[in-house]
């Protein structure tokens, strides 16, 4: 059962495209850096700040996942949003892929409500495989797949 519910619409669109995040989560304020960067035509906000924009939209809603809210209203809810703030940078194929194949979306809304769940664990991984800069990773685990490698051929 997913934590976070997906919201399709709001009455209240706001003048930009804006994602709606989690202020005191590190590992959201790590992600939410690296898609700003990728999509600088989309307005960041924390829920904390922007939660009564949309009164529409529960807050304890804002609480579970991330929210992009387009200009025309629309909503994309969880794995979704980050997907479409992709696509608005220029790379498509994940939303799209997330909207024609039910396979995909299932999986990704349970890891995105799984990772949403155990976020402070997800952000150390997040550190011990990209650094813990997100404008300049650092491909660490191409490092730790070499050592297992390694370490599986000497066995």
């Amino acid at each position: 059962m997913l934590v976070f519910k997906k919201i399709q619409y709001t009455k209240n669109p706001p003048p930009q495209h804006t994602l709606i995040w989690d202020g005191e989560c590190g590992f959201c304020k790590f992600w939410k850096t690296r898609w700003q960067q990728k999509s600088p035509e989309v307005i960041f906000k924390t829920y904390q700040q922007a939660a009564k924009e949309f009164p529409d939209i529960p807050l304890k809603e804002f609480k579970k996942a991330s929210r992009l809210i387009e200009t025309d209203g629309s909503v994309y809810s969880g794995p979704d949003s980050a997907f479409r703030i992709l696509c608005h940078g220029g790379k498509k194929a994940w939303h799209e892929l997330y909207n024609s194949a039910s396979w995909f979306s299932y999986i990704s809304d349970h890891a995105y409500n799984h990772i949403a769940k155990n976020r402070h664990f997800y952000f150390r991984i997040t550190k011990a495989l990209v650094g813990k800069d997100p404008l300049n990773p650092k491909y660490y685990w191409v490092f730790y797949c070499i050592l297992i490698i390694l370490i599986l051929i000497a066995l």
